[in-house]
């Protein structure tokens, strides 16, 4: 009896013992075509929320007034004048004053571009900061009919980059004025040191491009040297009108925007 009961029990699935059966987990991981990913629930959330679009700021800013006293220069190299550098300067206390301070200057390499960057970066010590290229077809493009646009579209998004938030764009007439006015969808003059503010949404600029298009982009503002801030900004009020500051002094119009 006892050899019969050291007999070794067939291996066939009816003799085997398994516990019972019990409530089967949830399973930890997400199966998808044969393959096993590892998807956590915080990560799943998130993809299923598209992300925030990003506002993009593009500055589009002619050059300063340049001196035509030396004739034997050539076009590329005129200096600015003496109104030309005056101007600069004020421009760029009102870019700063609006906040407007670019991370990244694509500029024209003629002299009074360079010129009025320079300016502007003395004035407004921000604007070192900011990541400079010069490039030189800039000064052709601007007098080729209709290629200026898409010309600083596609240059941009050649040296931008998705963390960098506000781009200017220096160079000349009249390439400059028609690319902001197909830009906005406004007609837009852009005498020299305007500058036209505009704003778009996307992800990358790339995207921001490709929303916006010809016409979609927000004008913000045309700055001017000689025009106050709150005027080109569509904001309009009696020149006698006046603010009370936190220190309860009282500013008109003229000074609380004068350079």
């Amino acid at each position: 009896m006892i050899a019969a009961a050291l007999q070794p029990i067939s291996a066939s699935p009816q003799y085997l013992c398994f516990p019972k059966s019990r409530s089967r987990r949830k399973p930890l991981l997400t199966v998808r075509n044969s393959l096993v990913i590892d998807t956590p629930a915080d990560e799943q959330a998130s993809a299923e929320t598209p992300p925030e679009s990003v506002s993009r700021r593009l500055i589009l800013l002619r050059h300063a007034r340049s001196s035509w006293e030396d004739r034997s220069l050539r076009d590329h190299d005129r200096p600015l004048s003496k109104l030309g550098r005056a101007d600069a300067v004020k421009l760029g206390q009102k870019l700063e004053q609006l906040g407007w301070i670019p991370q990244l200057v694509l500029s024209s390499d003629a002299q009074r571009t360079r010129e009025t960057l320079k300016i502007i970066q003395e004035q407004v010590r921000a604007f070192l900061e900011a990541e400079v290229h010069f490039i030189s077809s800039f000064y052709s493009v601007a007098a080729m009919d209709g290629q200026t646009a898409e010309h600083l579209q596609r240059t941009i998004c050649k040296y931008s980059r998705n963390e960098i938030l506000t781009v200017m764009c220096m160079g000349h007439n009249r390439g400059w004025e028609e690319a902001a006015s197909m830009f906005s969808g406004a007609s837009i003059e852009l005498k020299t040191c305007n500058a036209a503010l505009l704003e778009a949404t996307g992800n990358s600029w790339e995207e921001a491009f490709s929303l916006a298009g010809f016409g979609g982009w927000k004008l913000h503002a045309i700055i001017k040297p000689e025009s106050d801030l709150l005027g080109a900004m569509g904001i309009n009020f009696p020149s006698a009108a006046i603010f009370r500051t936190s220190s309860m002094s009282i500013l008109t119009i003229e000074q609380l925007w004068s350079p």
